[in-house]
């Protein structure tokens, strides 16, 4: 499985350069914890699956004509719908003198965020000659002549082989259909460079440090900047106790090293708890020498920094070895969605009778006739809508648990839509239905087991693999108590973490989801079963939903801000990459080191 291995805990994990085997969250410089003992010497940017920046090119055609001597003069304007139903504008394109065909060159950058649902609005207007010289900004929208408008998601376009989208324009009054011509929109990724280098350093004959133990080092890497300072772009984490130290593959993005001659300064530390880091030593080399010396297999010595005012620096004995090197390309979440990759959306609903009746205004599966969502059904709208962007036939697999049929057991996966064939529903509306109607069929029960329902999504997940390795599967787990089945569900999750699926869970109602935490493993611990395996990688992410940020921020933006992150992982870890992108030649990778 590769170097498929989660953070230590207490500030000494790797920081802006863990490849992961070329995980391109990763590789972006996502940042540690906020206990970090080491100071976090550099949050950089680059590849985020959770905020990508795209930028939108537009252009329209057979636009209605609104002038009498000449032709309309348009201009588009692109806004995105706030959460409370009013229009935030996100930028304005020039204005094309006297087409109606425009092919605006001004783009409109945004955010793409895949936790979000993100509707824009496009609007197309005809501006008045007498504006002609008012720069575009300062346009009052109020005085210019409506030419249609159009709207989606921007989901929908990213998720398109050739990321374009056309629509088609209409009156502002929707419920009067009149064609106004189309609308076209291409949203392209803003990345400066996709190249990225791994490496893997080890050292030897460090000099020890500590007076009853040996040091426990650690590297920082900055990059040589114009003014003759120094940027520090990635660290290593730390290997206790060890003079000989080899670390985990570090990945560095052009983004970080600029080019392959650019100066790197090494500097290799003993790691303190009081953040009192000592210097061991240290070295500059550019990129293009870590290759050299990864080829001609030799090592590079450290230094001391001079003493005093006449000092010369003191070669050491250390010395510092590139034991793997390749040069890679890196894929971003919208990379593999837009080339037919697809996430499988799964869901699964507490039945348990701690719940309460839901005959009764208090319980959370209170179905209230007045049309407002419980927290059962908000959960499933406000994943749902995000996730069925990216499955093409929109059918889910709908379960429950903990509830009693009618005359019967308890089961703790049940097919909520009630029949025992019927396993997927028709969309998120399907689930919606098949959630109220699971009333009529089971009564609630309990406890609360979750290792029935994720060993169910784990067998959708493998028997996929049969014959489609390009579905990722998403288990949302909707729940208002502790599990009682704690190491089940840890053996469970364990085995799943090879398989292409997450498992997102929503705590309702006001049960002390302590243990919850446990399962999610953003400690930086991945979970270990009941045999002492350890997880491939984190596949978990939790949230009450009482703990969302006051409105600030909604339950899908917290849901699923790993999400992205866990499946770049897991293809990364199979070397699965986009279709229709050929794999870049790479030098002679080092050995897979597994803890």
């Amino acid at each position: 499985m590769g170097n498929c291995l989660s953070d230590v805990k207490g500030g000494k994990q790797a920081v802006g350069g863990v490849g992961h085997r070329m995980d391109p969250a990763a590789a972006g410089g996502a940042g540690g914890g906020p206990n970090d003992a080491v100071d976090l010497f550099y949050a950089t940017k680059g590849l985020h699956a959770l905020y990508t920046p795209i930028e939108l090119s537009l252009s329209a055609s057979k636009l209605r004509d609104r002038d009498i001597v000449s032709k309309s003069d348009p201009m588009a304007v692109v806004s995105i719908k706030k959460r409370d139903g009013t229009l935030e504008e996100l930028g304005r394109t020039e204005v094309i003198m006297n087409s109606l065909e425009p092919l605006w060159i001004q783009k409109i950058n945004i955010m793409y965020q895949f936790e979000t649902v993100q509707t824009l609005i496009f609007h197309v207007y005809d501006v008045d000659t007498k504006y002609h010289n008012i720069p575009v900004k300062d346009l009052k929208l109020k005085d210019q002549d409506f030419l249609g408008e159009g709207s989606c998601v921007l989901s929908e376009i990213v998720t398109k082989r050739n990321r374009s989208l056309t629509l088609d324009l209409h009156n502002r009054n929707a419920h009067v259909p009149k064609n106004l011509g189309q609308f076209t929109v291409l949203a392209e990724e803003t990345v400066t460079s996709r190249t990225a280098v791994e490496m893997t350093l080890r050292c030897t004959n460090l000099e020890n440090k500590d007076l009853f133990s040996k040091s426990d080092p650690f590297l920082r890497i900055s990059r040589i900047v114009e003014t003759g300072g120094s940027v520090p772009i990635c660290k290593t984490e730390v290997v206790d106790n060890n003079l000989n130290p080899i670390w985990r593959p570090v990945c560095l993005t052009m983004q970080q090293f600029m080019n392959k001659d650019n100066p790197l300064v090494i500097e290799c530390f003993d790691f303190n708890n009081s953040g009192n880091h000592v210097l061991i030593g240290k070295l500059q080399k550019t990129v293009a020498d870590l290759e050299n010396l990864h080829k001609s297999r030799v090592g590079a010595n450290f230094t001391s920094p001079p003493f005093g005012f006449r000092g010369n620096e003191k070669v050491l004995k250390g010395q510092l070895f590139v034991e793997g090197y390749a040069e890679k390309q890196l894929y971003s979440f919208l990379d593999y969605i837009s080339s037919g990759f697809e996430l499988s959306f799964m869901v699964a609903v507490d039945f348990t009778a701690s719940n309460g009746n839901p005959r009764s205004t208090d319980s959370l599966h209170y179905i209230d006739p007045s049309g407002r969502l419980n927290a059962y059904q908000r959960a499933i709208m406000e994943v749902g809508d995000v996730i069925q962007f990216y499955d093409s036939d929109k059918r889910f697999p709908a379960w429950g648990f903990g509830a009693r049929a009618y005359r019967g057991t308890v089961s703790h996966c049940f097919n909520l839509a009630g029949s025992p064939g019927a396993v997927e529903v028709e969309g998120v509306t399907g689930i919606m239905a098949a959630y109220a109607s699971a009333f009529q069929n089971f009564t609630l029960s309990g406890p609360t087991l979750f290792g029935h329902v994720v060993n169910k999504a784990a067998e959708i997940a493998v028997e996929s693999l049969k014959y489609n390795q390009h579905k990722y599967f998403v288990l949302l787990i909707i729940t208002d108590g502790v599990i009682t089945d704690m190491l089940e569900t840890k053996d469970a999750l364990v085995r799943a973490s090879d398989l292409p699926l997450s498992v997102l869970i929503v705590g309702v109602g006001n049960a002390d989801f302590t243990q919850m935490e446990i399962l999610d493993a953003d400690n930086g611990h991945r979970l270990e079963n009941s045999t002492g395996r350890v997880a491939t990688r984190d596949i978990v992410q939790f949230v009450p939903m009482r703990e969302v940020h006051s409105g600030q921020i909604s339950v899908v933006e917290a849901l699923l801000e790993e999400l992205p992150g866990q499946f770049l992982k897991y293809m990364s870890c199979r070397d699965i990459i986009p279709h229709n992108i050929s794999a870049p030649q790479t030098s002679a990778p080092g050995p897979s080191y597994v803890v």
